[in-house]
């Protein structure tokens, strides 16, 4: 039995015992009940107290098993922590890297879509200029077949009787 039930039981005797008359708060009690809680008392107070020394004990080690736990943890977060910021190092890196590859890209593709259109414009030019000169070709060669067929109709016209007209 716990020492506190001993005790509730010494209480209880107190509160239980008579009054005597005359005698303000003074209570006649069975004296041998009370020493054979008392002895009671006495025999388990070293058995509580080896209980309590050895939650003592056990707290201890669990205090030291949560320190040493505590400091591993505290450890891999470090670590974990050295091994974010080498990653954000290395995102910052990339990130500088892709930005330049970028940029790089998208001045050669300028200079590409440059060197296309001049490509294009020359082209263009040169085939306007040989479409004009086609074209020049093509005026000069029906002036010249005008000029000879307007002559040779003029001849047919006078050769051909005039046609009359139908009803």
């Amino acid at each position: 039995m716990a020492i506190d039930s001993y005790i509730d039981k010494i209480d209880d005797l107190l509160e239980e015992a008579w009054n005597l008359p005359l005698m303000n708060k003074r209570r006649a009690v069975d004296i041998e009940k009370i020493r054979e809680l008392l002895d009671d008392i006495r025999m388990n107070i070293p058995q509580e107290i080896k209980e309590a020394k050895g939650i003592v004990s056990d707290r201890e080690d669990l205090l030291s098993d949560a320190r040493r736990e505590a400091a591993e943890i505290v450890r891999q977060a470090e670590a974990r922590q050295k091994q974010l910021l080498s990653d954000e190092e290395i995102i910052k890196a990339a990130k500088n890297r892709a930005t330049q590859l970028l940029s790089d890209t998208q001045s050669k593709t300028r200079e590409m879509e440059r060197a296309a259109i001049d490509f294009s414009e020359g082209t263009l030019r040169r085939a306007e200029e040989a479409l004009a000169t086609a074209l020049s070709d093509i005026k000069s060669t029906r002036i010249a077949l005008r000029n000879k067929g307007g002559a040779s109709r003029t001849a047919k016209k006078e050769e051909q009787p005039p046609r009359e007209p139908k009803d």
